[in-house]
């Protein structure tokens, strides 16, 4: 078998310490991960392989690349995403993949879009006023969201957000958390405080929720209220049912704008009871200014990990249907 050969040399050394990685981490995993065989001495890489095993590895190298020259960093996640990208047939350039800058955290952080599905996703809530965001966890739907929330209300499209969540016991009994209510449904409601913690910082987060100018509340309190002026989300909608689903899509007011999230594989409503989430895209795919993006395993932007998890777990239900 002939064995080809490619070269690669990285033109400065800050970009070569950033794609390498502390102690060399990401030359590692990409080692590992590659078919074809990686060594590098100083910034130059060398690949030798069957040849479409060298290409695959050539263009992979080249799009990490460029996300250490537009990033100024390089993760495992970005190494996986666009492996896959490209093993699937992909050539999309990190150019094309990445938003522009949504909203920058109370640390300076730029957010971005990261993959081609949470661009899309983000474009859809620019778009329209009613977007739902279903797919697995660490997908980011959630956390976008918010984040499209915060930047509707610095830039004075909305006077204020509302997050929403059913509080569905997970296996879980709320009858025997102490304190009333409010207290109670709080559990619930933490990763919706966590995402705002981060983006806004815990003090002016906690102005915001004293002026009410952020109210994080449970579904059951959106009954009866017409909510105008107002980025309404709604998360974990996979545990809301087909009656509480159109009650809270009808709350929606004039110059509001409403996101939806939830992951249908991860329903924990009683088994009498059918989610609100699934029928919803039978009863409204088809109407205009409402958008279904779909997330996917490939969008998972958490520990490796979780991608083969949720794999592993497909694999699993589909042996056992």
């Amino acid at each position: 078998m002939t064995e080809n050969e490619a070269t690669i040399v990285i033109d400065n050394n800050a970009k070569a310490a950033v794609f390498f990685g502390n102690g060399d981490e990401n030359f590692k995993y990409l080692k590992e991960l590659c078919s074809a065989e990686l060594s590098a001495r100083g910034s130059q890489i060398n690949i030798k392989g069957k040849k479409e095993d060298v290409n695959l590895t050539f263009d992979l190298i080249q799009n990490l690349l460029d996300v250490v020259e537009s990033e100024g960093q390089l993760t495992i996640n970005d190494i996986n995403y666009m492996s896959n990208l490209l093993k699937k047939g992909d050539k999309s350039k990190h150019q094309d993949i990445v938003s522009g800058t949504i909203l920058k955290t109370v640390r300076g952080k730029s957010i971005k879009a990261k993959t081609i599905g949470q661009k899309r996703y983000i474009e859809a809530i620019i778009k329209d006023d009613v977007v739902f965001g279903i797919g697995p966890a660490g997908t980011g739907k959630t956390y976008l969201a918010v984040v499209m929330a915060v930047r509707s209300l610095k830039n004075r499209e909305v006077e204020r957000i509302i997050l929403v969540r059913p509080a569905v016991e997970a296996g879980e009994k709320l009858g025997f958390l102490p304190g009333d209510f409010i207290e109670k449904v709080n559990p619930y409601l933490r990763p919706l405080y966590d995402s705002l913690f981060d983006i806004l910082g815990v003090e002016i987060t906690e102005r915001y929720l004293e002026k009410n100018i952020i109210e994080v509340a449970p579904l059951a309190y959106m009954r009866g209220r017409t909510l105008n002026d107002a980025f309404i989300i709604l998360d974990e909608a996979q545990n809301t049912t087909p009656q509480q689903m159109k009650m809270f899509l009808t709350r929606l007011g004039f110059g509001s704008k409403a996101v939806i999230t939830g992951d249908i594989t991860q329903v924990d409503l009683p088994k009498d009871e059918y989610s609100g989430l699934i029928e919803i895209q039978k009863i409204l795919g088809q109407v205009k200014g409402i958008s279904f993006e779909y997330l996917t395993k490939e969008d998972v932007i958490r520990h490796p990990l979780v991608q083969k998890i949720i794999d592993a777990y497909e694999s699993y239900e589909d042996q056992n249907k």
